[in-house]
């Protein structure tokens, strides 16, 4: 620091010293001093911000909208630039290291400190996870970064990723937004040659309306037969005009192009078009006062409809639990469909979001909640424009009064599909689970009661009222009552959603509405519940599948995500596939589950297992884990030592 006096004239030494610092030299101090410590936002950098975010409320920016915020900055330069961050804390009048927390613990977000280091002109996502695994997509992964060098592609950016919500189109490959199910080298180099930058790799929007009423072919596969039957004559006449304009072979050519565009935005049910089929009269009813939320509430328990995501807790209690609580109440639905194996929220999304609304509006009225937050996952691209279509049209022409109603984007993290974390994002935050009790019907989004839902459960709520609580319960095998949404992927002939009565078999499952096992395969294995759910042998097979029947067997259904394994698949390669998703997906947040699957996976690669130390860190995982992640990580571990122990032994 420069001296203001000369030393020698405080000591008394020199009464005739006089001063060394000049009247700038102070000002340059103080300028110093008053500067504010930590990076400053530069004014170009905030002038980016703004021009995204938007007018600035009178009230400020959302602290709540944070995750909204980064996706505008992600989706517009490719990026997160740190210069942006810096600015986004500026405008939200937050620190920059809880932006920054925040933006990295999501997958999606890729942060970039140097000002100068340009975005990847397009990012290509293949999938890793089993069911994409199992076709092919390893040989994708491992060619792909070669040949779209060699193809003047080599800005592109790969990326292996987890399960992407498509597994009965595996292997699958999303460009930017645009998904490219049953992915090829060749098929991959020619959409970067025909979408060779983020504006125009786009998800591609539905072009037809269709009155999608499911429950009126349950149980069936999905789509039903007769959706499929005229989305096969709408391509046989879009073909026959393309003949008349070409040849036979540019109208095979556009029935290709027409079925390629419903595998991956099939005809969606408008509001007129649902409105014509009765839609929203329930919740009119209810609206209005003619019918009361006793009744509502009646129809849903004696259906014994059940949570659909996964915990299977009745419907109709957690209805009357979160009414009972004091205002304000809340709703949040969880549509971050992460599971992987499962596309059945996606797969009913994507063709009739009206009827989920009504659901919602009922759950709404009935519990009595003011607002509602839709938490969708970020690899639904073409759900969420199909949501936010729906809603507007709602929200234009609505059949009764509505609460507020937020549409809100996760950013790639399983661990948010747990209720908690889902709220924790909501509220902007990194999604991690929280400490319970206090559980979320009494202490949820922001301290409010909050009832928190599966988009499957409020799918079915206007059907289960409209056709009545025995329509719903009348389904069923084995004693079990209902019906399940199986999404089905793996070693079958006809993978998909298939909505099959509760208590079926993999057996019949397979045999019934799969169309049996591939060619030249036979059933080994299967995974009853997606990733977490365990694995059971074809010995096991006669088990019926739903919530409370395979804990004996150390599984459970979780959102009834079937993988299918034949006698050309090791169910340990399932196991560490399974193990390896679970580590990249923990939050950090628990030692046990933090070091316990990265661990578990390092020693499920050996030829032979060390058995006693695999089962001293699922004993761990399981006991000492937050949350259902760490706590369901072990099932796959014990089932192979338990089924598959020929696998694993020397």
């Amino acid at each position: 620091m420069t001296s203001l006096t000369n030393p020698t004239a405080e000591s008394g030494a020199d009464p005739a010293a006089v001063a060394v610092a000049t009247p700038d030299d102070l000002r340059a101090l103080i300028r110093r001093k008053s500067r504010l410590k930590g990076r400053q936002p530069e004014d170009t950098a905030l002038a980016e911000v703004a021009a995204l975010l938007g007018e600035r409320p009178p009230e400020g920016f959302r602290r709540d909208l944070l995750i909204e915020y980064l996706h505008r900055l992600n989706d517009h330069f490719g990026v997160l630039h740190l210069r942006h961050l810096v600015a986004l804390a500026r405008l939200l009048n937050l620190p920059l290291a809880e932006v920054h927390e925040v933006a990295s613990f999501y997958h999606h977000f890729e942060i970039v400190r140097s000002d100068s280091a340009p975005a990847p002109r397009l990012v290509l996502r293949v999938c890793d996870s089993l069911s994409c695994s199992m076709a092919g997509s390893a040989e994708l992964l491992a060619q792909l970064p070669q040949r779209l060098r060699a193809a003047g592609h080599g800005d592109v950016q790969v990326q292996a990723v987890p399960c992407v919500g498509r597994c009965a189109q595996a292997p699958v490959a999303v460009l930017h937004q645009h998904p490219l199910p049953q992915a090829t080298v060749a098929g991959v180099l020619h959409a970067v040659d025909l979408m060779p930058n983020r504006y125009l790799a786009q998800h591609p929007c539905a072009q037809a309306a269709m009155n999608f009423d499911v429950a009126a072919h349950a149980p069936c596969s999905i789509p039903p037969a007769d959706a499929a039957d005229a989305a096969d004559a709408a391509d046989a006449a879009d073909a026959a005009d393309a003949a008349d304009a070409a040849d036979a072979a540019d109208a095979a050519d556009a029935a290709d192009a027409a079925d390629a565009a419903d595998a991956v935005a099939p005809a969606v049910t408008d509001l007129a078009t649902y409105r014509a089929h009765g839609g929203y009269a329930l919740a009119t009813a209810l609206a209005h006062g003619e019918m009361d939320a006793e009744q509502a509430l009646t129809a849903l328990e004696d259906a014994g409809l059940r949570g659909l995501g996964g915990a299977g807790f009745p419907a109709g209690r957690k209805w009357r639990i979160v009414r009972e609580q004091p205002a304000p109440r809340l709703l949040a639905v969880n549509i971050d469909e992460g599971e992987p194996g499962t596309f059945k929220d996606r797969t009913y999304l994507e063709r009739d979001p009206h009827r989920f609304l009504e659901g919602v509006l009922i759950a709404a009225q009935v519990a009595g909640t003011e607002a509602v937050y839709i938490y969708l996952r970020d690899e639904y691209h073409g759900c969420r424009a199909v949501l936010q279509q729906a809603l507007a049209q709602l929200q234009a022409q609505p059949p009764c009064p509505l609460p507020q109603i937020e549409l809100r984007r996760g950013a790639g993290a399983y661990i948010c599909g747990e209720e908690s974390a889902m709220l924790e994002s909501i509220e902007g935050r990194r999604g991690q689970p929280r400490l319970r009790p206090p559980y979320i019907a009494q202490v949820g989004l922001w301290g409010h009661p909050t009832l928190a839902h599966n988009f499957e459960t409020l799918y079915w709520v206007r059907d289960t009222m409209e056709r009545g609580p025995q329509w719903f319960a009348s389904f069923g095998r084995r004693g079990r009552r209902g019906l399940r949404s199986f999404s089905v992927s793996g070693r079958v002939r006809q993978p998909g959603v298939k909505l099959a009565p509760a208590g079926i078999t993999v057996q019949e499952l397979i045999d019934e509405y799969c169309g049996g096992m591939q060619a030249g395969h036979q059933l080994y294995a299967y995974l009853p519940g997606g990733a977490s759910g365990g694995i059971l042998p074809a010995r096991l097979a006669d088990v019926p599948l739903d919530f409370d029947t395979l804990q004996p067997y150390g599984c459970f259904i979780g959102s009834a995500a079937v993988i299918v394994l034949s006698q050309h698949d090791r169910a340990r390669d399932a196991a560490l596939n399974v193990m390896r998703f679970l580590a990249h997906e923990s939050c950090g947040q628990c030692t046990p589950c933090r070091v316990g699957t990265a661990k578990a996976a390092a020693l499920m690669q050996a030829p032979h297992w060390d058995a006693d130390t695999l089962a001293d860190l699922a004993q761990v995982m399981q006991d000492a884990s937050i949350c259902g992640l760490g706590q369901a990580a072990p099932n796959p571990i014990r089932c192979v030592q338990t089924y598959f122990a020929h696998e694993v032994q020397p």
